[in-house]
């Protein structure tokens, strides 16, 4: 399966690996890096080597939404001037959507960019993070907050990568296809909801229709002025939420955060806007079944507004959200008061998980 980008093909499916090659050998590149994790270093690279037949240097960094930052760049960076890098190398991101973000951040920047692949190997980057070209680290504690716009040579999704991954983590990557249904496709969220089990064989399906609902989005507002702001829905308050418990013994996955951002973002849409209360009930329930429940420290509450304060979507000193007007349809550039966020989590709290 392809899908064709204005700039660039997303390649899907376990067949991937022939275009891949063939990519290789139509651009003779000087030099191919591959950045991966601890994790996918031991998960993913063995099956990728198994596959690919031309040598390349690996450059391994720490697990985590925690090493998303400037040093770890420094240290990406100063391992490419090691190997002598130039501008005809390629740089391949084989990981999540930490691996994504960053190691695009990193080829895009390098010596005034080199051309780099993304080859997301979680649910969440596979349906979400490597679509779009956002590219980006984590600054002061703020996610994302440092970064540029930059599209990869393609994209290549190898569903079996999920077979690596935990319970845990397939539950995080879920949270955006669930923000694709709520925003955009009432149908979808619908057909979510259905699911019994989420495996990644029922996973595996949702990946197709949730590429394409972010293609759509993305190809008619690259530079996010508009439409593509829906994608930010649950990503204020739950970047906000993400960014605090990074700090502390008990980190949330980002899936597990946007869960939570989800369910306070459609109180906001139901107090403030038009979304049925029927409708917050249902994803709340929704949300709770799969997400279960986390204690959130209400007497931090001006924290995670200090963090939404810092959010990157932010316009004119005011904290910026996209609401539902109802289930599959959003509306961007929203603003609520201080009072209103913190009785959202406030209802997040006292929900029965």
């Amino acid at each position: 399966m392809i899908l064709e980008l204005k700039d660039y093909r997303i390649f899907l499916g376990a067949d991937i690996w022939k275009d891949f090659a063939y990519m290789l050998k139509q651009r003779a590149y000087s030099q191919i890096l591959v950045l991966v994790d601890e994790n996918t270093a031991r998960d993913c690279l063995p099956i990728f080597q198994v596959w690919v037949d031309v040598p390349f240097q690996v450059i391994e960094i720490p697990a985590g939404e925690r090493y998303k930052n400037l040093q770890t760049c420094q240290a990406i960076w100063k391992t490419m001037f090691e190997y002598a890098t130039d501008r005809k190398a390629l740089f391949i991101n084989l990981g999540g959507g930490v691996i994504g973000d960053m190691g695009g951040f990193c080829a895009g920047t390098y010596k005034r960019g080199v051309d780099f692949i993304q080859f997301p190997t979680t649910l969440l980057s596979q349906v979400d993070a490597s679509v779009g070209g956002k590219l980006g680290i984590d600054f002061q504690g703020i996610k994302n907050s440092i970064g540029l716009f930059m599209n990869p040579q393609a994209v290549f999704v190898y569903p079996p990568f999920l077979e690596t991954l935990s319970k845990r983590e397939l539950r995080s990557g879920f949270a955006e296809i669930v923000k694709h249904g709520l925003i955009f496709d009432a149908q979808y969220w619908s057909d979510i909801q259905q699911l019994n089990k989420l495996s990644v064989d029922n996973l595996s399906e949702l990946i197709l229709p949730s590429i394409e609902i972010k293609k759509q989005v993305v190809e008619s507002d690259p530079y996010e002025k508009g439409l593509r702001k829906i994608l930010n829905f649950g990503h204020t308050i739950g970047h906000a939420v993400e960014s605090f418990y990074l700090q502390t013994n008990t980190p949330l996955l980002h899936g597990e955060a946007i869960a939570i951002g989800m369910i306070c973002e459609a109180w906001l849409s139901f107090k403030t806007f038009t979304l049925k209360l029927s409708e917050l009930r249902m994803i709340s329930e929704f949300i709770l079944k799969i997400y279960g429940k986390v204690q959130l420290d209400l007497n931090q509450i001006d924290t995670f507004i200090r963090l939404m304060q810092n959010d990157k979507k932010n316009e004119n000193a005011q904290i910026n959200f996209t609401l539902l007007k109802r289930i599959g349809e959003a509306v961007v550039n929203q603003t609520c008061d201080e009072v209103s966020i913190a009785a959202s989590l406030r209802y997040y709290d006292e929900l029965t998980g």
